[in-house]
């Protein structure tokens, strides 16, 4: 990883799934920094953080809590990953007022310190693809749900922000991301997780019919760095953050099979929802081109090591996380 420095970081959602592996990664990579993690809780372990060495405080960011806690650093980056989450939440206002009220309070501290801020984006943008190709950064978007507009009209909030002001606001278009630090998001986990604890307790591995349909599947670290490279970023944009490939369900079950050693068959049934994506692939190409991001693991290798970490059998890299 290229060499970045950093004195004062802020993390928000630094106590979930990605937040968490973002910090303990970067605690080990910086040291000297001072990183200041706000959550709400809402969807976060503390047991994620255990090795964490930083200031943690309670804060809703979509509040003018969020200026007090902060008030008194001068902030160099600020990772924005506080967010619902639960891309089945319907309730509208609530989408919008934590994610794109929360978001607006962060560039609003960031134009105070001149911090970069590199934000999470989604691939759920971009809708459900009919062509099986890979979705660049610059494609039509299309959210079907209101999670995905929340983070569509983020992208737009902060193209717009930069623009104005010249703070630089860069985005990570995270795809299907899983890996160690998930488990306490328990139905909410990547289908990789949770296809591995039903196949773990011997039972038939259950997904929607046929299970032939595709997704970018990142494994954590992947992401993780590819969020860190984003402050080096050469202006404000928004890069894809995924694997690069688009892989089956059944096939996440055959290889689940062979790292546990079982011969499950799936258990298919009709999939209930209408904004369900058939397909995902990132185009990786700018991050690749500009930032000189290349993803090490692809699906074999981020399933193996993670059902080894599952089962004990090697340390996660990173300390702290379950």
């Amino acid at each position: 990883m290229e060499e970045v420095s950093f004195s004062n970081i802020l993390i928000t959602g630094g106590v979930g799934f990605i937040g968490a592996n973002l910090a303990l990664t970067l605690q080990e990579l910086y040291p000297q920094s001072s990183i200041l993690i706000l959550d709400d809780f809402s969807s976060a372990n503390f047991k994620n953080l255990k090795k964490f060495k930083g200031e943690v405080l309670a804060c809703d960011v979509s509040t003018d809590e969020v200026f007090f806690k902060v008030e008194d650093i001068k902030l160099d980056v600020i990772f924005h990953l506080a967010s619902i989450t639960d891309t089945t939440v319907t309730d509208q206002e609530l989408m919008m007022r934590k994610n794109v009220d929360g978001f607006k309070n962060i560039l609003e501290l960031a134009y105070d310190s001149e911090a970069v801020v590199v934000y999470a984006s989604s691939a759920s943008v971009y809708g459900n693809v009919k062509e099986h190709v890979p979705l660049r950064e610059d494609r039509e978007k299309s959210p079907e749900n209101v999670y995905a507009f929340s983070k569509y009209i983020m992208d737009n909030i902060a193209e717009d922000f930069s623009r104005k002001t010249g703070v630089k606001t860069v985005g990570v278009r995270y795809f299907n991301v899983y890996g160690p630090g998930e488990a306490h998001k328990k139905k909410f986990a990547s289908m990789i997780y949770q296809l591995y604890l039903q196949m773990k307790a011997n039972k038939r591995p259950r997904l929607f019919k046929w299970g032939e349909q595709k997704r970018d599947f990142v494994y954590v670290k992947d992401a993780v760095e590819a969020t860190i490279q984003a402050v080096k970023a050469p202006y404000s944009t928004v890069y894809n953050v995924g694997s690069g490939e688009a892989r089956s369900f059944n096939e996440i079950v055959a290889l689940l099979n062979k790292y546990l050693g079982k011969d499950l068959e799936p258990d298919y049934f009709d999939c209930p929802y209408d904004f369900y994506q058939e397909y995902t692939q990132a185009d990786m190409t700018k991050i690749k081109e500009e930032l000189g991001f290349v993803p090490k693991y692809n699906l074999e290798k981020g399933i193996e090591e993670y059902v080894n970490i599952l089962e004990g059998k090697v340390d996660y890299p990173v300390k702290g996380i379950l």
